[in-house]
């Protein structure tokens, strides 16, 4: 019996990235605790279903009254300071051994529930073959396999929330869809070092209540697992590609466009756009660096993604519908990054949290271009930069606290509003229940 259990945890500790100490959305395991004791749980208990949560009750100050943020989301009219319940989940998972006590299926779900009501996070089943035990397909909703931020549970996340950049590309980190997963569960494998996932999607996530065209996204990622380059330091990393789109329900399409040294949006009202595509398109490259040291471990990671959204005049995010009348889709091109620094002071329960990024969501254009006479560019082509400070205690397994503030900085245009840095950096205090 104890060397049935003995070869199952072998077999866990080959299949995810564990080693990284951290939970991704993505895994074969419970995104909610830890990889490894959520697994060998089931397996000492000989059960195949499993029960994990997490709740995140929390206490903000913003620097001004109804600010937009992207610090949990933006604030009431007359509030600059609120409790609120961030995320509040309750996850089940089942999973069936197949041949060898090996996970031939395994099904997820996951709900969020707030005082702004009930969400669905995750609903998918997952099947891996056993005669190479390399393959593996999952269908449902899950998170699209782009990046490393969107994918870091927010359960185990160092920041209060992702980036403005993760949240206005990837809002809601889930859609529908399909995807193959290629990953070595063998030891000796030579790939076992190696993760490729390839997905086709909806594309508008959990913006939308369901597809709204016939155009899929495709998303794939190429990740090199947590690595032991010398005994303390541990690299892993990858890079992603997303390709779709949004149906052009109207033939008008807007740019930004540059006329006599002059930079504006352009309508472009050709008959032949209706029912073109209108594309999204992204690249992105990330990776991370982990160095043990005497009081725990020091950790860099940085993210960089460039290419071309689909938005409307005013919001770079995602549409959540497409577009009717004599309005259209506003095609811009961006770029953002971001930047970690993770420290533990004294111990392993004491971490300082640095963090810089910055998303422009249309690289053509600048300052005080935008918002200039005749240019018809809005707060959707301003550029942010948020350097963050925080603090994190793991107070035990199951509690954590983290204070954390935002100092966010818009550049400066020729908008109403926005000449000057608008007042909206945010501190928050979170408690973190675990169970």
């Amino acid at each position: 019996m104890n060397n049935q259990l003995g070869r199952m945890l072998m077999y866990l500790l080959f299949i995810s990235p564990f080693y990284a100490h951290a939970q991704y959305l993505m895994d074969m395991i419970d995104t909610t605790t830890d990889a490894g004791k959520g697994m060998l749980a089931i397996y000492k208990k000989f059960d195949h279903l499993r029960i994990g949560g997490y709740i995140q009750p929390q206490f903000q100050v913003a620097a001004s009254r109804g600010i937009k943020s992207y610090e949990g989301g933006d604030f009431a009219t007359q509030v600059s300071n609120r409790f609120m319940l961030k995320r509040s989940r309750l996850r089940i998972d089942y999973v069936h051994f197949g041949k060898e006590n090996r996970p031939g299926v395994q099904v997820a779900f996951q709900f969020d529930v707030t005082e702004r009501g009930f969400t669905i996070r995750d609903v998918w089943g997952r099947v891996s073959e056993n005669k190479y035990q390399l393959f593996s397909l999952a269908t449902g909703m899950f998170a699209r396999p782009f990046g490393n931020e969107v994918n870091y549970s927010s359960s185990d996340r160092e920041t209060p929330e992702r980036g403005r950049m993760s949240q206005a590309l990837m809002k809601s980190e889930r859609d529908l869809g399909a995807m193959l997963s290629l990953e070595s569960r063998r030891k000796d494998q030579k790939l076992k070092f190696l993760r490729i996932d390839a997905g086709v999607f909806n594309g508008q996530g959990l913006t939308a209540t369901g597809d709204f065209d016939n155009r899929k996204d495709f998303v794939g990622r190429i990740s090199l697992k947590p690595y032991s380059v010398r005994k303390r330091i541990i690299f892993s990393g990858s890079v992603s590609y997303l390709n779709g789109g949004l149906l052009q329900n109207t033939r008008y399409k807007y740019e930004t466009t540059e006329i006599a040294g002059i930079k504006k949006v352009i309508v472009d009202s050709q008959a032949d756009n209706l029912y073109k595509v209108s594309p999204r398109i992204y690249y992105g490259a990330d990776a991370q660096l982990k160095i043990r040291n005497r009081k725990g471990f020091t950790e860099l990671r940085a993210e960089y993604v460039f290419g071309t959204q689909t938005g409307t005049a005013s919001s770079n995010e995602t549409p959540s519908a497409l577009i009717t009348g004599a309005d259209g889709f506003y095609i811009r091109h961006f770029n953002g990054a971001y930047f970690y620094f993770l420290q533990h002071l004294f111990s392993e329960k004491h971490q300082l949290v640095l963090k810089y990024d910055w998303y422009d969501p249309d690289t053509k254009v600048k300052g005080g271009e935008i918002g200039a006479d005749g240019s018809n560019f809005t707060t959707a082509n301003i550029k942010y930069n948020t350097l963050g400070l925080g603090y994190v205690n793991y107070v035990t397994e199951n509690i954590k606290l983290t204070l954390y503030y935002a100092r966010v900085m818009n550049e400066h245009t020729s908008l109403a509003g926005y000449r000057s840095d608008v007042k909206d950096d945010v501190f928050t205090c979170r408690l973190q229940f675990r169970f």
